[in-house]
């Protein structure tokens, strides 16, 4: 049984760090989406295209794999997850097709260039609220009886689903205004720099707001956080929060490139973690554990083989993609020039 438990646990990272880096590398994406209503010149969205042109197809890669490990490793999870999250995903999946069917026919198309802009910057946000509000309607817990779900087709539609759906659209365009501050120059530059004060406080809200609704949400979520002596293990977490907030706050005052965007994704990594200590072990929280929801254990170690060898393959060529394509995009070339 032990044994079992290991490799289900490894399972259950393996999936946390596919999804935790689809959400970093799609996220400014996504953000910089979102943010294209607020950028109106040509010349600006253009270079903002070329800023994740030559590297934003490749982070779908992840969410394929969080999602097809998902299937494979937990199905019992999978059969339950989905069918009460049908409407989100299937509006997520809607929103990524939009946003990257715009991606390539805004520069085919010159006549219907803006239409192609509003389906951008609409896919974009469309596909960040459908994420956020999967993951709050999956925190705020799922009707399971007799290893099935049995809710209600609008269950996921609560206010704490919108409010998580807000929060990550906020998040989002925080990546994407500081990942313009590192990759451009210029006008543009600046206005990303003064969108990304105004993102920041705006996430930390988010944040607050998200951090103080999840424990009413379950006495469960209360005990894990506050209890004795479990605030020992937990108080790190917003102490880091506070921290990363003091450093991004200063890299901001002193106008730096990088640091903003590699501070930013620390939020959301110590966020991610505090969404890990709310719902470990469960997989579909109070219901499923993930040694519950695992697939037999010969069908896991048969993955993991492949997985082991593949997952280290996807990180050196993910690296050297943005290693070539690092450094500030030149407003007079780029990757569709």
């Amino acid at each position: 049984m032990d044994h079992i438990s290991t490799i289900a646990t490894i399972w259950a990272f393996i999936i946390a760090f596919a999804v935790f880096v689809y959400v970093v590398m799609d996220g400014f994406d996504l953000g910089l989406g979102m943010l294209f209503p607020l950028f109106p010149r040509k010349e600006d969205r253009d270079v903002i295209m070329n800023s994740v042109a030559p590297v934003w197809d490749g982070n779908e890669t992840w969410l394929v794999l969080g999602g097809g490990g998902l299937f494979a490793a937990f199905p019992l999870a999978y059969g339950v997850l989905m069918p009460a999250l049908y409407t989100p995903i299937i509006a997520m999946l809607i929103g990524l097709v939009f946003r990257g069917v715009a991606f390539e026919f805004r520069w085919r198309s010159q006549r219907e260039r803006n239409r192609w802009d509003v389906a951008f910057a609409g896919g974009s946000l469309l596909a960040s609220l459908a994420q956020g509000v999967a993951l709050g309607a999956i925190l705020q817990g799922i009707h399971v009886e007799g290893r099935a779900y049995a809710g209600g087709w609008w269950d996921w539609l609560t206010p704490f689903s919108i409010l998580t759906g807000m929060a990550l659209v906020v998040g989002y365009s925080l990546l994407g205004a500081t990942w313009l501050v590192m990759k451009t120059t210029g006008d543009l530059r600046e206005r990303a720099y003064r969108l990304s004060w105004w993102l920041l406080f705006a996430m930390l809200g988010a944040i607050g707001a998200v951090s103080l609704a999840t424990p009413f949400l379950d006495a469960e979520y209360a005990r894990r956080w506050f209890a004795w002596p479990n605030i020992l293990l937990t108080a790190p977490v917003p102490i880091a929060v506070a921290a990363v907030t003091a450093l991004l706050l200063r890299s901001l005052a002193r106008r730096q490139d990088h640091p903003p965007f590699f501070l930013a994704l620390a939020l959301f990594a110590l966020s991610y973690a505090g969404l890990g200590i709310s719902m470990w072990p469960y997989i579909v929280p109070h219901s499923i554990t993930i040694w519950q929801a695992a697939a037999p254990e010969s069908s896991q170690l048969f993955m993991l083989v492949g997985v082991a060898i593949l997952i280290p393959i996807i990180l050196v060529y993910t690296g050297w993609a943005y290693w070539v394509f690092r450094g500030k995009v030149d407003p007079e070339s780029g990757y569709h020039s």
